[in-house]
């Protein structure tokens, strides 16, 4: 694993969790976690065994934590919260920072988290701890913001700042690519990993209410690289103006795309399924197919 000095620290961890405080204060915006905690209990549906040990890594809210306290069976559930909260008597709550994971090796059979890894700087660092903290055969599963998220705003700032400023500073978190979490997955030892995706489509008055939105999830500016000045409500303004003659629907409403990666692999374990040695199949592939077999 990386050492801290060596990683790139592309987001500012202390502004993250001020935001996320505030938005716990004023009313978090919570219905992407609603959502997702709800898909996290259906994709646990077709996994046919106990998982008698459960860690939620870093989930900004508790609404996965509950969705896993109402399932049946039991279990000894423990929330690595990224802030202080309200004791639940169904989960023990730890504040934890997911970079530095303070758990000892196969301490869990299921490990989740839901978006919250999406702002770790050293993402590969952190799979492996998580997957150390795995009993052999325990299941990694969750999900994240991945790169489409939030292009809409990406594209109006960006179009706005260069018109009026003759520049652009980052202002939208690079989210990872699905194409890159399948090989991370392989890197910190997981076994048959998978990745897939959805895509949400939530629309909006105005620019202003997706911003309030953010905002009310803790998922405003946390780059290390932002600009610290006010943003000029000119480049604002004419933001709002580009994200509605781009993205609105006939009504004049806007849409946002939120597009989440669903990530899962296993700790290894010698009763797993083993891909075939090269040269040891039995079948040829023409003879599988029912093909005829082209020797030129």
């Amino acid at each position: 694993m990386a050492t801290a000095s060596a990683v790139p620290q592309i987001f500012d961890h202390q502004a993250l969790l001020q935001r996320l405080a505030r938005a716990r204060q004023a009313g978090a915006a919570d219905f992407l976690l609603t959502r997702a905690a709800e898909d996290f209990s259906a994709r646990l549906d077709a996994t046919l065994r106990p998982f008698p040990r459960v860690l939620d890594l870093a989930t900004p809210l508790p609404h996965l934590a509950a969705v896993i306290a109402r399932r049946e069976g039991k279990r000894e559930l423990l929330r690595a919260a990224p802030l202080g909260e309200a004791d639940d008597l169904r989960w023990r709550t730890l504040v934890c920072d997911p970079a530095h994971l303070p758990f000892a090796p196969e301490s869990f059979d299921l490990a989740l988290s839901a978006f919250a890894l999406h702002w770790v700087n050293d993402l590969p660092g952190t799979l492996i701890q998580i997957r150390r903290a795995l009993a052999p055969d325990g299941l990694f599963l969750a999900c994240m913001a991945g790169g489409q998220t939030l292009l809409e705003l990406r594209t109006v700032f960006a179009m706005a700042e260069e018109e009026i400023a003759g520049g652009v500073s980052p202002r939208v978190a690079p989210f990872a690519d699905l194409r890159d979490m399948g090989g991370l997955l392989q890197r910190a030892g997981f076994a048959l990993p998978v990745t897939d995706i959805d895509t949400l489509t939530v629309r909006y008055a105005n620019l202003f209410a997706l911003m309030g939105d953010l905002r009310a999830m803790g998922s405003t500016n946390v780059l290390t690289a932002r600009a610290r000045k006010t943003l000029r409500r000119s480049i604002v303004l004419r933001a709002a103006e580009l994200y509605q003659s781009m993205f609105a629907d006939a009504d004049g409403r806007i849409r946002a795309t939120f597009e989440i990666i669903w990530l899962s692999g296993w700790a290894p374990h010698e009763s797993q399924q083993k891909p075939l040695a090269p040269g040891s199949a039995k079948m040829r592939l023409a003879d599988a197919l029912g093909v005829r077999e082209n020797k030129g």
